[in-house]
């Protein structure tokens, strides 16, 4: 009994501190000594491991304590070496301020000069930056910026004699050039986006021209292009400025100058008639073709009715009817009513007159109406131009007042289209309604005379 509880007290040992050990080893135990001293040996592993891992946690805690240590020093001696260089920049401002006093001291009275000095520099580099001389001369803004940079009173640095005198010649040479007429080699750049070096000819400060036309000159880019389109009329001045060697020559200054003259850009963005007809779009287009439509008639009908009043006045000189006008078949009629009542033919003769009117007023009725339609047509295209700008306004806002004024100017251009047609309609209905008032008043008067003269017989 005894020994059966020892066998299962070993075997409990066995599988709580040993199991790693046995299923380690490929042979079993046979007896119970050997299981003993397999459940010895491994607590006696168990046990030195645990020591040595003590050992190396006490080795690594005071690796911790030498490092922990050595930082601390390291930061002792970066505190000190901070308190020094707060001393030594304490030391080096207060050296500044001293340096800066005896500078004051030693400038005196040329503070306020170099003041003026600063103040006319800067003007004149926005002079130079935006004059067409930069072309000819190159770019002179870094050099008078530099010198500007040392007037300032936080400067420690003054500038020489030499980039004041430089700052004095170049004011110098900039107004020579307002009176120079000069040639000299650039790149230009035309309309279709290529450079070429060509001759450039400076017309003082105002403008640029070469081979005949106008240029522009960038101050941003510094870049000298041909203008896109140009002024007839100054065209022929530009080509004998570029030709000419000496003497006097007719030429067309921009006096707005310099950048190649706002006057001359804005004459030549004015719109030309055709682009000015274009802005009245489609109802332009429409009260042009009625113009047009309008103005064929009435030459038609003062052809016809100064033709017409010709062979009237023949008719009435002349002793034989002649049917092909209309006084001559109102004569007709009233040769062959001789010898109806007064009454009658009266009556025959006024019946042809009325058959002649038709003709002879023809296409007057048509003008009258195109010269009315013609100004309210360019009314309705004025207020649907109106209407856009105003969308245009409402999405985009009114920050740009020359696109604004841009879409009022295209849609008043409307009614300038209609006041056009309209007035010369009003003056041509005026001329064909009056001259076939006169066929008539002749018809009428030769029809007077005929009944009155029958009268007279009887």
């Amino acid at each position: 009994m005894k020994k059966n509880f020892l066998v299962s007290a070993a075997l409990a040992v066995a599988t709580t501190f040993g199991a790693n050990a046995i299923a380690q080893d490929n042979e079993t135990a046979v007896t119970f000594d050997q299981l003993l001293n397999d459940i010895r040996n491994n607590r006696y592993a168990l046990t030195q491991e645990h020591q040595e891992r003590e050992a190396r946690f006490a080795r690594e805690r005071n690796n911790q304590q030498a490092l922990l240590r050595q930082a601390r020093a390291e930061e002792t001696r970066q505190q000190q070496i901070l308190t020094q260089l707060e001393a030594e920049y304490e030391e080096n401002t207060q050296k500044i301020r001293d340096a800066r006093s005896r500078l004051n001291e030693a400038k005196g009275d040329l503070g306020e000069l170099f003041g003026h000095l600063q103040g006319f520099a800067g003007d004149s580099r926005e002079i130079f930056k935006n004059s067409i001389t930069s072309v000819q001369y190159g770019q002179r803004e870094q050099a008078i910026t530099d010198m500007i940079a040392k007037l300032d009173t936080t400067s420690d640095q003054l500038p020489t004699i030499a980039e004041i005198e430089a700052l004095w010649f170049e004011v110098q040479r900039e107004m020579v050039a307002t009176g120079e007429v000069v040639s000299f080699n650039a790149d230009v750049t035309n309309p279709n986006g290529e450079s070429n070096n060509q001759t450039v000819t400076r017309v003082g400060v105002f403008n640029l021209v070469s081979e005949g036309k106008y240029l522009s000159f960038n101050p941003t880019t510094g870049i000298v292009s041909e203008l896109p389109r140009q002024r007839d009329d100054a065209l022929a001045g530009a080509e004998n400025l570029a030709t000419a060697s000496a003497g006097l020559t007719a030429f067309k200054v921009d006096p707005t100058g310099p950048t190649g003259g706002t006057l001359l850009n804005a004459l030549i963005d004015t719109p030309t008639i055709e682009e000015r007809i274009a802005q009245g779009k489609e109802v332009g287009y429409i009260i042009i073709s009625i113009g047009v439509i309008g103005v064929l008639i009435a030459l038609l009908r003062m052809i016809v009715l100064v033709g017409m009043s010709a062979k009237v006045n023949a008719q009435a000189k002349s002793e034989t009817i002649d049917t092909k006008n209309p006084l001559g078949r109102i004569l007709q009629v009233a040769a062959d009513n001789g010898s109806a009542d007064l009454e009658t033919l009266e009556l025959k003769i006024s019946e042809q007159i009325l058959k002649e009117r038709p003709a002879i007023e023809k296409g007057v009725n048509i003008i009258k109406i195109i010269g009315a339609v013609a100004p309210l047509l360019g009314l309705l295209g004025t207020v649907t131009g109106m209407i856009i700008t105003f969308q245009a306004i409402t999405i985009f806002g009114a920050g740009d007042p020359t696109a604004m004024a841009g879409g009022i100017s295209a849609a008043l251009m409307t009614t300038v289209l209609g006041l056009c047609v309209a007035i010369p309609m009003v003056l041509l209905h005026t001329i064909v309604a009056g001259r076939s008032k006169s066929v008539l008043a002749v018809l009428e008067e030769q029809a007077t005379g005929i009944v009155a003269t029958r009268s007279e017989a009887k």
